[in-house]
């Protein structure tokens, strides 16, 4: 068991049987020193009273109708309406339709596409450590 599992372990026990021992060894509580001592109490005849007096019962009449305002008189008013379209051809229409017709994806224009440059490596011997840490290479 860890230690500190074990720790707990042993100190609660400890303090448990302390507590059994302490209550063994303690007095009992006497009840004649208390208002146990005049015996059972009738509960049936027992009534609570409060000094709080509530407020008085609101009655709400329902058998008159309700008081409904007048609609208040608005004058109505007649708005113009849109200007009647002068009647026009078939092309006439169908080159309106294509004047005001837009592609939903616009062409995209030529994307170049670059090359990228990869970087060449010198045309270098390779080296290889020798010397310091014997005649074997890396």
């Amino acid at each position: 068991m860890m230690p500190l599992a074990r720790y707990f372990v042993f100190a609660g026990g400890a303090l448990m049987a302390l507590l059994f021992v302490a209550d063994f060894f303690s007095p009992k509580a006497v009840a004649e020193n208390g208002i146990h001592s005049a015996g059972p109490v009738d509960k049936t005849t027992l009534r609570i009273r409060s000094e709080q007096k509530f407020p008085e019962r609101i009655v709400f009449d329902t058998t008159q109708p309700t008081i409904v305002p007048k609609a208040a008189q608005t004058a109505q008013v007649e708005l113009p309406g849109p200007a009647p379209m002068p009647e026009i051809t078939a092309s006439a229409r169908v080159r309106e339709t294509f004047a005001q017709f837009s592609p939903a994806e616009p062409k995209k224009a030529d994307i170049v596409v670059k090359k990228k440059k990869v970087a060449k490596a010198a045309n270098q011997p390779m080296r290889f450590a020798r010397g310091a840490f014997g005649t074997s290479t890396w």
